[in-house]
């Protein structure tokens, strides 16, 4: 079962978060970096052909047999699932679009959101404002874990569970942890979303709506890619709350692992990220980053000095809605 971790609060800052500062720092250094800027003009198609790849599937598998339906989800469905949330992820960025056009990033992000099988794009996009504007705020940065997860999940078995278990954390801490109204987008994403998946199980069956959703649970959850969710923001040296990782997954999620880089530029899409490390190396090239999002998860499972409580925490100052 092994020891508990010896952290046993999260570890507590009196300071901004530091991607403010450098963002001012490199703009003043590199203006250029503003060029990187705006829409992506590839995202869309990128997207729309995973989307029709995993429609493509639901009518390919709509005959096998069970073990069959959840080992495709687990090496195939799952991983596009996954990727497709990390482009859910850029588009509420407005990268697909542009800014000028928001509400074609909110509606061609319920387009991307169908093969996931359960709405979620609208939600993200409303707490994910919160994740930027105020990393590791006290009730307002719901990718936080709840005090109960930090003070159960403690040992390596139990932090494997909370692993396996971390899209259902995920979804359910906003509702615990910083309630919101639900607006007009998430009502549309669910209307959208369900309407898509009875006519997938008009079509085709139980069995295609099985892979799209087991797919998303299980590679949300105990798989390789999902080892940015702890690599991201979890602390592995004291004092570094952020942390990116330069390896080959990055192909397969839209350059999710250039967090340090994303954080500092919300506005660039990931496409574009590699440039600014490139650009501002000095900036990058000596801060802590992860080798391996595999090594990642051992660690964070092993180490008795990482659990959930390993993430950098500070009270923020509500900011006033433009």
């Amino acid at each position: 079962m092994g020891n508990r971790v010896t952290r046993q609060d999260f570890e507590w800052v009196y300071t901004e978060q530091p991607h403010t500062q450098r963002r001012r720092e490199i703009l003043a250094k590199y203006p250029e970096i503003k060029t990187l800027m705006g829409p992506d003009p590839h995202l869309k198609w990128i997207v729309s052909g995973m989307v029709f790849v995993q429609f493509l599937a639901c009518y390919l598998v709509k005959d096998l047999s069970w073990k069959w339906i959840f080992f495709w989800a687990y090496a195939f469905g799952g991983c596009i699932n996954h990727s497709l949330t990390l482009a859910i992820h850029d588009i509420s960025h407005n990268v697909a679009f542009g800014n000028k056009q928001a509400k074609w990033n909110r509606w061609f992000a319920v387009f991307a959101n169908l093969p996931v099988g359960v709405p979620y794009s609208a939600s993200f996009k409303k707490y994910h404002i919160d994740h930027h504007r105020y990393l590791g705020g006290d009730s307002l940065d719901v990718d936080i874990p709840t005090d109960f997860e930090g003070w159960f999940f403690c040992t390596p078995l139990r932090k494997l569970l909370w692993l396996f278990l971390q899209p259902l954390f995920y979804s359910l801490r906003p509702l615990y942890v910083n309630p919101k109204a639900i607006t007009q987008m998430e009502i549309f994403n669910a209307l959208v979303q369900f309407s898509v998946d009875l006519i997938i199980y008009y079509l085709w069956g139980l069995k295609p709506i099985i892979y799209l959703i087991a797919g998303t649970i299980l590679c949300m959850g105990l798989h390789p890619i999902s080892g940015h969710f702890i690599a991201e923001h979890y602390m592995f040296l004291k004092g570094y709350e952020t942390y990116s990782y330069y390896g080959p997954l990055n192909w397969l999620t839209f350059n999710v692992g250039y967090h340090m880089e994303h954080h500092d530029f919300p506005s660039i899409p990931g496409c574009r990220l590699p440039m600014v490390k490139k650009i501002a190396a000095e900036y990058y090239d000596n801060l802590p980053h992860h080798q391996s999002w595999i090594r990642v998860l051992w660690d964070f499972v092993f180490d008795d000095t990482i659990g959930p409580y390993s993430r950098v925490k500070r009270l923020c100052k509500l900011a006033k809605e433009s």
